[in-house]
C-alpha cells in the first residue's frame, strides 16, 4: 500500500498512537513522556478507561444486564485496573460513585454503537525500521460496505481526535495493505461524531510526520530540546511549572 519513508537507526523506539497525538500538540511534553515524566492518575481518566473496557465486554460478549453492572465492572477493575485503583486510593463511595457514572455513559453507548462488528479493541503493531515499531489499540473494527470502518470511542470531547485517526490510518495500511474506508471518533457523551476517509496521499503524509517526530525526539533523548507549544492541553502535563509555554497558557485559561 505505501512504502514508509527510511529512517536513519537509532535507540530503539516506539511510538503509540497516544504518544503520536501528544506530539502533534507539543513535542517537549512527548519528549517528556518518552523521558518517564507522566502527571497523576486522575478519576476522570480511572473512569474513561473503565467505560471503554465496559464497551468492549458490550461489543463482546453483548449487553450486560443492569442488575449484574456493578459486578460487570468490578471484574473488569480487577483484570486490568487494580493498579491504577489503587493509585488513586478511592473510598468504596467514591468508587461506587465512578461505576454510576460508568452506567451513564454505557446507556449512551448503547444508543450510538451499531452492527457489523469485525473486531474488539483490535491490537496493531507494525516495525517500520529496525529500531522504530509503530503501535496502538482500535477500539472497535466495522465492516462498511467492501472496507471497514476504524472507531475510537470519546468519552469526553473530540479535541485531537484528527490526528489519532491519521495514525490509525496509517497503521491500517502498513499492517493490512489496504486503506479502512472510513475513520472515526465518536463522542459518547454528545453524540458528536468525526470521520475521515484516508487516501494514500494523506497517508503518506502521516507516515512523513512519524520520521519528523522521531528525529525530533531522539534529539531529545540525547540531550537536545524539543519544541514546546502551549495549549488547554498544558493542564495535565507533569512540565507545566517548568515550561514557559506552559505558564502563560496556564495563566491565559485561568484568566
Amino acid at each position: 500500500m505505501i512504502d514508509f519513508p527510511e529512517l536513519p537507526r537509532g535507540e530503539p523506539m516506539s511510538i503509540s498512537a497516544s504518544l503520536y497525538t501528544t506530539y502533534q500538540r507539543c513535542p517537549g511534553h512527548a519528549l517528556g513522556q518518552m523521558q518517564g515524566r507522566y502527571g497523576p492518575e486522575s478519576r476522570a481518566s480511572f473512569s474513561g478507561m473503565l467505560a471503554h473496557r465496559i464497551f468492549a465486554r458490550h461489543l463482546t460478549t453483548g449487553p450486560i444486564a443492569p442488575d449484574g453492572f456493578a459486578a460487570a465492572c468490578r471484574q473488569e477493575i480487577g483484570q486490568a485496573l487494580n493498579g491504577k485503583l489503587g493509585a488513586l486510593q478511592m473510598r468504596p463511595s467514591e468508587l461506587r460513585g465512578v461505576i454510576a457514572e460508568v452506567g451513564e455513559l454505557y446507556t449512551r453507548f448503547q444508543a450510538v454503537s451499531a452492527g457489523g462488528i469485525r473486531f474488539v479493541e483490535a491490537e496493531l503493531e507494525v516495525t517500520v525500521s529496525p529500531d522504530v515499531r509503530l503501535r496502538g489499540r482500535i477500539d472497535a473494527v466495522f465492516a462498511d460496505g467492501g472496507g471497514v470502518r476504524l472507531v475510537d470511542w470519546k468519552t469526553g470531547r473530540l479535541d485531537g481526535a484528527a490526528d489519532q485517526l491519521d495514525f490509525y490510518a496509517l497503521l491500517w495500511a502498513l499492517d493490512r495493505g489496504e486503506l479502512p474506508t472510513v475513520v472515526e471518533a465518536a463522542s459518547v457523551v454528545s453524540g458528536e461524531k468525526y470521520a475521515t476517509t484516508p487516501d494514500v496521499r494523506s497517508v503518506r503524509s502521516t507516515s512523513q510526520r512519524v520520521v519528523e517526530m522521531v528525529a525530533e525526539l531522539r534529539a531529545g533523548l540525547g540531550g537536545g530540546a524539543a519544541s514546546r507549544r502551549g495549549g488547554p492541553w498544558c493542564r495535565f502535563c507533569p512540565l507545566r511549572r517548568e515550561c514557559a509555554e506552559g505558564v502563560a497558557a496556564l495563566r491565559v485559561l485561568s484568566a
